[in-house]
């Protein structure tokens, strides 16, 4: 093995990893209560990360790996498996306030030791051979397995805040949060390659120390950026909680639509026709709450016509609406700017728009608008 890449390649990931760790834990954020559960995350983020830290400390300090190869795979192993669950409750809380109970904490904890326990017995009480090897594959595969279902409560959380966004903001807010499936995806492929990689030779372990570095740097990046839309993204989380609340009040005192869902179906139908062509969507920032407000129904009613009825999401149902008056605006105002077409058809922004609008048509408004007016 050359121990000189070995070394370099810790002197690189070592500072960054401590750096990162304290940042997570003390870097500085808005002095407002909303920002209380990003801070938790951050925070749980910055102690995987000082662990891992600790993990590269022995590594670089005391070359465990080539004092004891079998007590080097065992303090990895325990640290992955600790650090899979620091890194998804950190993640999992930012969509989820409620993720992180006593119970579950002590399932996991107590998940860890014996974990440990098992492979501290696998590596050091078994002596090498057909055994060892059997138990060193089983607890691979547990651990495999124990990151790939947190991986999925993770992308389960995304899915459920992005339908939850599309269901009931005309803003696509599933924006601000898409780095969290990104990473989800680029942590299950790191985070088994790292358990593979701690059984390989000696003289591959440099690719799992430097791999680690641009998987870190994004995640800094992603937690960094993150804070500028994490305000919006959390109102519209809790606002959806107490819209809950609000729809199970009604239920209660009577007020919310009866139970004859064709007939109430059919009074939302007559009412959208009339918003439509009061052309009621071109408002920005439109919630479902407020259109159905504004329709005089129950959200929960609504929501279910736009999905069941109308087979789409209330942000695609508005987001069409707005496109089909944009190009309407292009067809009957040739000299119009774009920028002016934008706002007027109820966009945040005018790159918003023009992203949504060749996503939608497959080519960009001013392409859209000469092929219309040489036709």
């Amino acid at each position: 093995m050359d121990y000189s890449i070995y070394s370099f390649s810790l002197c690189i990931a070592l500072p960054l990893m401590i750096f990162f760790g304290f940042y997570f834990l003390l870097a500085h954020t808005p002095d407002k209560a909303i920002f209380s559960n990003y801070i938790r995350s951050r925070r749980i983020m910055g102690i995987a990360m000082l662990l891992l830290s600790a993990n590269y400390s022995v590594h670089f300090f005391y070359g465990i790996r080539f004092k004891n190869v079998n007590a080097a795979i065992l303090m990895n192993l325990s640290t992955y498996f600790l650090c899979y669950w620091l890194f998804s409750s950190a993640l999992t809380t930012l969509l989820d306030r409620f993720y992180i109970t006593r119970r579950r904490l002590l399932t996991h904890i107590c998940l860890w030791l014996l974990f440990s326990v098992l492979s501290a017995i696998v590596l050091l009480m078994l002596s090498e051979g057909i055994a060892q090897k059997t138990g060193l594959l089983i607890m691979a595969t547990w651990l495999v397995i124990y990151g790939l279902t947190l991986a999925r409560r993770l992308v389960l959380a995304y899915r459920r805040a992005v339908k939850i966004f599309d269901d009931t903001h005309s803003d696509n807010i599933g924006a601000y949060i898409r780095w969290l499936s990104v990473f989800t995806y680029w942590a299950v492929v790191f985070g088994v390659g790292c358990g593979l990689l701690t059984f390989l030779p000696d003289k591959y372990i440099y690719v799992w120390i430097l791999s680690s570095i641009p998987f870190y740097i994004y995640l800094f990046h992603c937690y960094h950026n993150y804070m500028l839309f994490y305000e919006k993204v959390e109102n519209v989380m809790e606002s959806e909680i107490a819209s809950e609340d609000d729809i199970l009040c009604d239920a209660d005192t009577g007020e919310a639509c009866s139970d004859d869902l064709p007939t109430c179906h059919t009074d939302i139908a007559d009412n959208i026709k009339k918003w439509i062509e009061n052309e009621g969507y071109l408002i920005q920032g439109l919630t479902i709450k407020e259109l159905a407000e504004t329709l005089h129904t129950n959200r929960t009613y609504l929501s279910v016509y736009i999905n069941t009825s109308l087979n789409t999401t209330f942000r695609d149902w508005i987001t069409q609406l707005r496109i089909d008056y944009a190009k309407q605006r292009m067809a009957n105002h040739p000299d119009q700017k774009i920028t002016e077409i934008a706002e007027a058809s109820g966009f945040l922004s005018q790159s918003h728009f023009m992203k949504t609008f060749k996503d939608k048509e497959g080519c960009s408004p001013a392409k859209w608008r000469k092929t219309k007016n040489n036709s």
